[in-house]
């Protein structure tokens, strides 16, 4: 292996690269613009259409209000909702979303508040819809309020203390640090973010590297050069490598201009952030060289992304995972490729280094990256590979 060979390569791969537009673009011009644009925007978005339901008055309908005339009172006062009618046909109506909830009054709701048993008031809605739950959020507020209210009055015809009900209150208090309350909330979403970003960074120019050059005839003419296999392998890598790296960088660099530009970006251990970045270096390797194994054995680049494809969903099925509240690091998970950096990482944003644990998931993905680059060269060297029509 000559590494004056290897650069020769990698710096023709690299030029190439630096001219061609969809390498750019999709390299630096989409994590760069499109990527944040989107997340931010989604999340304003979000955020507006959240805004304008929480400022709806939803209509509601109180079902036997003669029953109950000072409950009545207190929702229809209530400016944050709108009661209208009583109808029989509420459930229908909630359904096709033209009401948003109802509330039913036992008729004996009089009796039952005077006396020691427990009386029950129904709400209707339309599960999972938002702005009937809104609705039944308000509800139950104004209900509370009357509940409270209702609770203050026996207390004080029985001339019992005002704390009779309530005997103490709860307050709570934070002790974690800043930066393990950051990690703890986004923990999950950096390496996955760090992992995707490695994979999809590495595409397609693994892909053009490889496929692309056999469809377009080049791949011949650089196997005829006087420069070894191995080493136009790994200029070839280097090349993908850096594309991976440059897409995650480029990404990571918006995201937090953006995140520090608006407000929203958490306090994070700086170290754990670091240390992240070293967990996925190998992964970054590992992904590099699978990809060019894949490149390098498909017949045209349309193959080759029939290929990577599911490869893809193999990539962000463990790195989900990793983002379930309750799935932590163990010594199970430790063996599971992507899931356990992914864990892994979570723990170091926080500020938590489980040197045992990290020593042995760093070695085992150093591994798995020597396996795949190997089984790359092993490709390139095969000839019913490299011309496979």
């Amino acid at each position: 292996m000559k590494w004056k060979d290897i650069f020769t390569v990698y710096r023709k791969e690299l030029k190439d690269a630096l001219r061609d537009r969809r390498t750019l673009i999709s390299t630096f011009v989409i994590p760069a613009v499109v990527m944040p644009a989107l997340m931010f925007g989604f999340g304003a978005a979000s955020y507006k259409a959240y805004q304008s339901v929480e400022a709806e008055v939803p209509e509601v309908m109180i079902i036997g209000g003669a029953n109950a005339p000072e409950l009545r009172q207190a929702c229809e006062s209530d400016s944050k909702l709108k009661v209208v009618p009583a109808a029989g046909d509420y459930a229908a109506q909630i359904s096709a979303k033209k009401l948003r909830a109802a509330v039913e009054v036992p008729s004996n709701f009089a009796e039952l508040m005077s006396s020691d048993k427990l009386g029950l008031v129904k709400i209707y809605h339309y599960r999972g819809e938002f702005k009937s739950e809104h609705a039944v959020t308000e509800l139950k507020r104004v209900l509370q309020a009357y509940r409270d209210k209702t609770v203050q009055e026996k207390i004080k015809a029985l001339a019992l203390p005002t704390n009779f009900v309530k005997p103490f209150g709860i307050t709570l208090q934070n002790v974690a640090p800043p930066e393990k309350v950051g990690g703890n909330s986004v923990g999950g979403i950096v390496p996955y973010m760090l992992i995707l970003l490695c994979f999809t960074g590495a595409m397609h120019t693994a892909m053009d590297l490889t496929a692309g050059e056999k469809e377009r005839g080049t791949m011949e003419t650089i196997l005829c050069s006087p420069v070894a296999r191995m080493d136009i392998v790994m200029g070839k890598f280097l090349m993908v490598l850096t594309a991976s790296l440059a897409t995650v960088a480029v990404t990571l660099t918006a995201f937090s201009t953006t995140a520090l530009a608006s407000g929203l970006m958490p306090t994070l251990s700086t170290i754990g952030v670091l240390a992240v970045f070293g967990m996925v270096l190998p992964l970054a390797v590992f992904f590099s060289a699978l990809l060019l194994t894949v490149g390098v054995f498909a017949k045209n680049f349309k193959e080759a992304q029939t290929y990577v494809s599911p490869l893809l969903f193999l990539v962000i099925l463990p790195a989900a995972i990793g983002l379930l509240p309750g799935v932590e690091l163990n010594a199970k998970y430790s063996f599971v490729p992507i899931l356990n950096v992914t864990l892994l990482s979570k723990e170091m944003v926080s500020g938590n280094f489980p040197l045992r644990s990290m020593a042995f998931i760093f070695v085992s993905t150093c591994v798995y990256a020597f396996v795949a680059l190997r089984v790359a060269t092993y490709m390139f060297n095969r000839e019913e590979v490299i011309f496979r029509t």
